[in-house]
């Protein structure tokens, strides 16, 4: 099936350059000389990479092909393993086919697992995850030259920046989209 790029909004899934990609954002762009045109990010469903492309207006593209399946993460040891919530098939994805959502993925995390032509393809993130910090440094008292924040790892290994009053132990919630820290769920001990 073709959709126009009128009809373009985030989240949907389309072909390009036979590849599937997900809009992550999109402006359609009237200039006062030439015709218009949709500036787009799109997100590789495979491989998590974000790629900038104009379309023509009026451009036809096709829609991907795909399943969503809501499915566990279970653990990780070479590959990282899923189980269906409905039907308790399990399934063995590589580093690869996980991309970028490795970095926050914790045992018994809840996402959806893309299928594209009946083979697992990607995992999508809940738009939200609570993780605590691993590992940051103590905040010092006044040190705010750096804008008031400190990296600190998280327990799935992966870094964020988040303000210097988080301390070891504190739950986060983070923006899996972005990687950004948004708020502090529960304080250690």
């Amino acid at each position: 099936m073709q959709v126009s790029t009128a009809e373009f909004k985030k989240g949907l899934k389309i072909v390009f350059d036979g590849q599937p990609y997900t809009i992550v954002e999109f402006q359609h762009v009237k200039p006062g000389k030439g015709g218009a045109f949709v500036r787009t990010k799109l997100k590789n469903m495979k491989l998590g990479k974000v790629i900038d492309n104009t379309f023509r207006s009026g451009e036809k593209v096709e829609l991907v092909d795909f399943e969503d399946k809501h499915m566990q993460f279970l653990y990780r040891d070479d590959r990282y393993h899923f189980m269906d919530t409905e039907t308790y098939d399990q399934v063995s994805l590589s580093e690869d086919e996980v991309g970028d959502a490795r970095e926050f993925l914790k045992e018994n995390t809840e996402v959806d697992v893309l299928y594209i032509d009946g083979a697992p393809a990607g995992v999508e993130l809940p738009n939200f995850v609570e993780l605590a910090i691993a590992k940051t440094e103590p905040g010092v008292r006044g040190d705010t030259a750096q804008g008031g924040s400190k990296p600190a790892t998280l327990e799935t290994g992966a870094v964020v920046q988040v303000p210097l009053f988080l301390n070891e132990g504190d739950t986060i919630r983070i923006d899996t989209r972005t990687g950004e820290y948004l708020a502090r769920v529960a304080v250690a001990g």
